[in-house]
């Protein structure tokens, strides 16, 4: 069967490495699913089986680890996954305004990849940086903050082209009149 993922001696390999690094394998949960995501582009549920074979773990410890954390995917998705806060300080800043705004203009909604394959755009629980709402992360990597229609267009157009963000120092409000 063509679909069937399998992990090859190298992974084999750096998966031991990984878990070696931790006193008991079901630690090591987390840094293996990076792993096979990155791999194979998600975690469905055949990743899933997989890792939790490979570890000698119960699926369904592995299936709860995937559930909890909003950064495994568990179908493909885009080549840039855009996920968009929309969680308290984010909404009272426009988060959903955001979120609107890239579906509109995407042509998609949270949830779909755009039928280039291009984009994949996700409403998320909190990613931890309330104080530059909105927000939102690009592929489990860079935070784009204080976002605005432009910023958006901005961003939407240097994906586009194989730019990707740069990080965005943020003075702290303590920061910016001088003192510490």
């Amino acid at each position: 069967m063509s679909g069937t993922k399998t992990f090859d001696e190298k992974d084999l390999a750096e998966i031991e490495k990984l878990t070696k690094k931790y006193p008991e394998k079901q630690a090591a949960v987390l840094p293996v699913l990076w792993y096979a995501q990155d791999k194979f582009g998600h975690v469905d549920p055949s990743v899933q089986k997989l890792v939790a074979e490979t570890m000698d773990l119960p699926e369904a410890h592995v299936y709860g680890v995937v559930t909890f954390y909003t950064q495994f995917y568990e179908k493909p998705m885009g080549k840039h996954v855009l996920d968009v806060c929309t969680c308290l300080s984010c909404q009272v800043c426009g988060g959903y305004d955001i979120l609107n705004y890239l579906e509109d203009k995407l042509g998609i909604m949270a949830g779909e990849t755009t039928p280039d394959g291009e984009f994949s755009i996700q409403s998320v629980e909190c990613l931890g940086a309330c104080g530059y709402a909105p927000m939102l992360q690009v592929t489990n990597d860079k935070y784009v903050n204080y976002l605005t229609y432009e910023k958006i267009d901005k961003l939407i157009d240097d994906l586009k082209s194989g730019k990707q963000p740069g990080f965005e120092s943020n003075k702290m409000p303590q920061h910016e009149n001088g003192t510490e």
